[in-house]
């Protein structure tokens, strides 16, 4: 039965997350029995947790404990030739309210700071941004915290190092070859932004969220949540919010909309999702956005389309499609009645 088939008999009305464990798996058999649980959880949730993903704990630490220090900076500090609007490609620092992801909402409680691809040691032909496009632009690093830069990058690249990892289940989970999608993530079109999201003390109707409910653009993004602080809540088919709590050794995966829209979500579609702070303390959390390359164009698999099941969307460039799509988080209109 093709995937297309299957997706009428997924109801969403999930009431938790899986966890998958990614380690100790070497054989083809152990790898197709992983991808059908990956493929479980895309269709019927959307998001899951993996375990085993081998990330060293000291680079999370190291990571952690440099974006504590550049958010407690003074916000002049921080905006200081490094506002994203000013550096003009999305890369920099995000200040409070700069951004509205639900439109029915004022804004997001929380600030951060994006990066794209960079070697840790840079090289001077760096080929892998030669075809960004829409999104083409360098990284822009604050002077202090020391350590920042490279703190980040290390974790950047062992994140990106799971992503290729996954990239390879989701082909398996969709049908097709392994390698199906290396040939379209060579350059590692992958962005990262680290986030802080203070408590948040106003009343719980005012229109003010840590980050309104959305869909990711991207392929799939895989988050670190701070541990002990819940604030990542899943919108079910039931139209309930689940709670995705940290869960110590795991990070969360989720599917973003350019899958979504690559298997005209007969795999699943990208489940919307929000973060709400009240925790009372501050939260940090890292989510890397993993897509493919810039200039592929996102269309629809055939093993996902049929006569009974014609494609939803039309296809579109994945840096258009990206860079479309933040010009409207960070753009739209914030309302302040």
């Amino acid at each position: 039965m093709s995937l297309a088939e299957t997706a009428a008999s997924v109801s969403g009305a999930f009431d938790s997350i899986p966890i998958i464990d990614i380690g100790h798996v070497s054989t083809p058999e152990e790898r197709a029995a992983l991808a059908l649980r990956v493929r479980d959880a895309c269709m019927n949730v959307g998001f899951f947790y993996i375990s085993n993903h081998g990330i060293p704990q000291e680079t999370i630490d190291n990571v952690f404990s440099a974006v504590k220090a550049y958010f407690s900076l003074p916000l002049e500090t921080k905006m200081k030739k490094l506002h994203h609007k000013e550096v003009g490609n999305f890369k920099g620092y995000e200040p409070l309210l700069d951004s509205n992801a639900d439109p029915a909402n004022r804004g997001d409680l929380h600030e951060g700071f994006e990066m794209g691809w960079e070697e840790l040691v840079p090289k001077e032909n760096d080929k892998k941004r030669a075809n960004d496009g829409a999104m083409a632009g360098a990284n822009v690093w604050p002077s202090e915290p020391a350590g920042f830069r490279e703190a980040c990058l290390n974790y950047y690249h062992a994140a990106v190092g799971v992503g290729k990892v996954l990239f390879h289940l989701f082909a398996l989970a969709l049908d097709l070859p392994e390698t199906y999608f290396d040939d379209k993530t060579r350059n590692s079109a992958a962005a990262m932004r680290v986030l802080h999201y203070p408590p948040q003390t106003g009343p719980e109707d005012d229109g003010i969220v840590g980050i309104g409910a959305h869909s990711d653009f991207e392929c799939f993004t895989i988050l670190w949540q701070e541990p002990d602080i819940q604030a990542l809540q899943l919108l079910n088919s039931e139209k309930q919010w689940v709670k995705a709590p940290p869960i110590p050794g795991t990070l969360v995966i989720n599917i973003g909309d350019q899958l979504a829209r690559w298997t005209s979500e007969c795999q699943s579609g990208s489940t919307v999702h929000r973060a709400i702070n009240r925790s009372g303390v501050r939260r940090y959390s890292i989510p890397l956005f993993f897509g493919t390359d810039y200039h592929v164009q996102v269309e629809p698999m055939p093993s996902c389309v049929s006569p009974e099941r014609p494609p939803k969307y039309e296809p579109v460039a994945a840096g258009d499609y990206v860079h479309q799509r933040l010009q409207e988080v960070y753009y739209r209109n914030i309302s302040t009645s």
